[in-house]
């Protein structure tokens, strides 16, 4: 394979000697995989990268590695608050990867308190009213696109459906929640992420007031009522987790995977006659391209030797679901059906909220499938482009054209 020489700045080149591979940059994002295969090609299981100019990281590449470094949150806790003691307040990707009082960034009896509190409260949402109520929010998308014979999946149709599914299942407010997707974005682009934290903190503040008044069956009035008894400011923690998890990656899984089936000859036009299933689909987006591309950060406490190589104490290692996915000694052509990647990490961080997230996508994706069944790609896909940011796998857009069809009606 003939590969390009790795991305790194000029300037940590002289300071370090080094030859890490930028992540966060545009070029990677358009051909993430070419990467990965370079690092692999250049370091095996474990590469060194930079979310930001001026933040080291370690990526774990290697299936058989991230499953160990996963399970093994005594050498890999995910508790940052020492090494953000060195990172400025406005770097970029600090609102992504700093302590924050939820599971995700706690270890031991505290990531079990608070875990315990969001499994509680994600009962509340009961799976066949949300099958009815992803179809009541995709029907009135659907319409406001299907006489005009074009769109864009994407802003059209994933984001504000992703966006409203989640507003109603934590029982927030739709002003509210416009408020908490604009901080999110900013946060996961790393694009004036300081200011975007300063959104979230101060409208998730208003979503649990605004639950303290009027409860309901929803999963922040269940955080209210969980015995862990979370104070203000944990239950505005388990809410940007669930935001975070519920936003961005649910709209870009809907996305990826309309754009895997229009797109892919394996797919297109079979999964409409049913040799192939959306779940099918979503099963392979999930292993190919994952939504929520690298993330999982640890932060080792002493320096750990991995597969040969001894990673720095207190500097962040990340997993690459989407290189692990494909890492070359694991990767199978049988992927329908093959739920063994890591797109919902692994181990004590598992996501307890995968059920919930397929059901959405899988509605989402039947309903304009069934709605617009000669819908095709309006570009190529390989002139589709993806944002920049060194977490998130995400189309600019998704164009699209079909017949103009009638407007939907709900029954």
């Amino acid at each position: 394979m003939n590969l390009p020489p790795p991305i790194s700045q000029a300037d940590h080149r002289t300071r370090t000697g080094d030859a890490r591979f930028a992540i966060y940059t545009q070029e990677f994002a358009a051909d993430p995989h070419l990467w990965y295969a370079h690092m692999r090609e250049q370091y095996g299981t474990l590469a060194p990268v930079y979310l930001d100019p001026d933040v080291p990281a370690t990526l774990v590449i290697g299936y058989q590695t991230a499953v160990r470094v996963l399970n093994d949150p005594v050498r890999f806790p995910a508790d940052p608050r020492i090494w953000q003691q060195g990172v400025s307040a406005h770097c970029p990707v600090r609102p992504m990867l700093e302590h924050r009082r939820n599971a995700l960034r706690n270890s031991g009896p505290a990531h079990d308190r608070y875990r315990s509190a969001n499994t509680s409260a994600l009962g509340y949402v009961r799976q066949h009213e949300l099958h009815a109520m992803v179809q009541r929010i995709a029907i009135p998308l659907i319409n406001e696109m299907c006489e005009k014979g074009h769109a864009d999946l994407l802003t059209q149709y994933a984001q504000p459906l992703a966006f409203q599914v989640l507003n109603a299942i934590l029982g927030c407010p739709p002003e509210i929640g416009q408020r908490v997707a604009q901080g999110m974005a900013a946060v996961f682009d790393g694009v004036n992420a300081e200011a975007g934290n300063a959104m979230l903190a101060e409208t998730l503040s208003e979503l649990v007031a605004f639950k303290r008044r009027h409860p309901g069956m929803d999963i922040t009035t269940g955080l209210l009522m969980h015995p862990a008894k979370l104070d203000e400011l944990e239950l505005m923690d388990q809410l940007l987790t669930l935001y975070g998890a519920g936003i961005e990656p649910e709209q870009n899984t809907i996305a990826n995977t309309l754009r895997l089936i229009l797109s892919d000859d394996r797919y297109s036009g079979r999964v409409l006659r049913g040799s192939l299933s959306v779940r099918d689909a979503l099963d392979e987006l999930l292993f190919a391209d994952p939504p929520l591309a690298i993330y999982c950060a640890s932060y080792p406490p002493l320096p750990v030797e991995v597969d040969g190589v001894v990673l720095p104490a207190h500097q962040p290692v990340l997993v690459s679901m989407a290189a692990c996915n494909n890492d070359p000694t694991v990767v199978s052509d049988h992927r329908a059906g093959n739920r063994s990647h890591l797109t919902w990490s692994a181990g004590p961080h598992t996501c307890p909220a995968q059920p919930l997230a397929y059901l959405i996508a899988e509605v989402a994706i039947e309903e304009i499938l069934d709605a617009l069944p000669e819908m095709e790609l309006a570009v190529p896909a390989a002139q589709l482009t993806y944002r920049p940011g060194p977490f998130h796998r995400s189309l600019t857009g998704l164009p699209v054209h079909f017949p103009p069809s009638p407007r939907l009606t709900l029954t």
